[in-house]
């Protein structure tokens, strides 16, 4: 809650309080005289000072839904600085200067405290209130930012393990290029760097538009189609109607990844379809499966998507399904709202 709320509600607060004496003024004294105006004017004054003592001091300090006693006393002591500010100024001050006082004089403190409980009642009760919202209301904001603060950590923690990843993998291919003195190895490198130039100036960013992702999938199969006998098996549909959507980068390139580094192109190749409609994405890819052994790195970009879904895309499907011969990734992404 802003400053600038709380401080309205005080004001609100305030209000009522001087209309609901100003109403209970003209209709109990049909007479107005000093004595009557001097101690109104007292008990605001002690209303005003024990109601903010109690909203910066009391309770802060006792407050505590799991401790009873500890609201118990703190309720006590609220009371009892209700009584201390209206003794002094009404039975000691007003004797001193004017000789005049609110209670009949000889009133112990026992009737003066119990009488005083439920004259102290409304501003403990209402300054309460409002200094348990504001405390609320604090700690909410504390924990959002620190729920956000956490979510933006983990975001570019897994965003800064795509991009090692990719690169291994790329270099792997080139590799074996050079190593069979392909004419394909300097176009592939060329590939390469243009697909660095975009990872390192777009992974910063919480969303880049989709138009952007699509151009990462496109180059990333153009620098693999280059170590392919027959490139033309690689099957890619699209039906981008909004290309400014935006969407956290390098979402979609780690299941065409896994597919170029697990899938079996010797004569297969894979189906990609992307398409998406007002508000929503969905992603569509089928490769069929390499048999030979994998290593220890296969399951990284996957396992890293799932996580990032989780954090950026609470509403999503993804089904991914895996036999002996193929791999199929089945996605559909709903956007929030402020992203449209």
């Amino acid at each position: 809650m802003k400053k600038s709320q709380l401080l309205y509600l005080h004001l609100f607060f305030w209000f009522l309080y001087f209309v609901r004496e100003t109403i209970d003024f003209s209709f109990s004294i049909k007479k107005i005289d000093k004595l009557d105006v001097i101690f109104t004017v007292t008990f605001f004054i002690t209303n005003f000072s024990c109601f903010y003592i109690n909203y910066f001091w009391v309770v802060p300090k006792f407050f505590d839904l799991n401790k009873t006693y500890k609201l118990v006393i703190g309720y006590f002591v609220s009371v009892l600085c209700f009584v201390v500010i209206r003794y002094s100024v009404e039975e000691t001050l007003l004797p001193f200067f004017f000789g005049i006082r609110n209670y009949a004089e000889g009133t112990g403190l026992t009737y003066y405290f119990y009488d005083n409980i439920y004259f102290s009642f409304i501003a403990i009760f209402v300054s309460t209130v409002l200094c348990v919202f504001k405390i609320y209301s604090r700690t909410e904001e504390e924990k959002n930012k620190l729920i956000t603060e956490k979510k933006n950590a983990e975001l570019q923690a897994l965003k800064t393990q795509i991009n090692p990843h990719f690169i291994f993998n790329s270099l792997n291919n080139i590799y074996s290029l050079v190593y069979q003195n392909s004419e394909k190895a300097l176009p592939a490198i060329e590939e390469l760097s243009r697909l660095l130039r975009y990872s390192t100036k777009d992974l910063e960013k919480p969303v880049i538009p989709l138009e952007k992702e699509m151009g990462y999938i496109e180059s990333l199969i153009a620098l693999e189609s280059l170590r392919i006998k027959n490139p033309e098996l690689l099957v890619v549909e699209k039906n981008i109607r909004n290309p400014s959507q935006g969407i956290s980068p390098m979402l979609l390139v780690p299941f065409v990844e896994n597919a170029f580094k697990h899938g079996d192109f010797r004569n297969k190749g894979f189906k990609l379809k992307i398409s998406d409609e007002k508000g929503s994405l969905h992603f569509y890819l089928q490769n069929y499966k390499n048999n030979r052994s994998k290593d220890d790195f296969s399951g990284i970009g996957i396992e890293n998507v799932r996580k990032r879904l989780e954090i950026l895309y609470p509403v999503h499907q993804l089904s991914i399904h895996e036999n002996e011969s193929e791999f199929v990734v089945d996605l559909t992404i709903t956007f929030p709202h402020e992203n449209h």
